[in-house]
């Protein structure tokens, strides 16, 4: 039973305060991750002497390097994390029978972890 505040109707329970401001704000934060990350990349491309001869292995040595596969990761994670708040979002607002909705969630949360493992296997392939 709910008890009436002041007579005008059912106490609630407000638990919803600031929900989504988390989300909001991991969405900022790791677009912030992806954009320095792109610039780190746009330094390093800037950095090759010789962009005529710009080659596989003057990649797969910038990528060799541990600091540049931990930033790639950390890209990579941030990038797939951005991904799940907004297609999360998206399945919550547009599909509205349950069953379909988890279901999509289960498969959007397993590729995205599938496309982190697979960005790790690649990285640290060069180690």
């Amino acid at each position: 039973m709910s008890k009436s505040i002041n007579g005008i109707g059912a106490k609630r329970h407000v638990t919803g305060a600031h929900y989504g401001l988390k989300d909001w704000l991991m969405q900022r934060i790791t677009a912030v991750i992806m954009a320095v990350f792109t610039l780190v990349l746009l330094i390093a491309f800037l950095c090759f002497t010789n962009k005529s001869l710009l080659v596989y292995e003057q990649w797969a040595g910038l990528f060799s390097n541990p600091v540049m596969q931990i930033l790639t990761l950390l890209a990579w994670v941030s990038l797939c994390y951005h991904a799940w708040i907004g297609i999360r979002d998206i399945w919550m607002d547009y599909i509205k029978p349950a069953g379909i909705r988890l279901t999509l969630h289960v498969f959007t949360a397993l590729w995205l972890i599938g496309c982190a493992f697979y960005c790790a296997k690649i990285l640290w392939r060069f180690a």
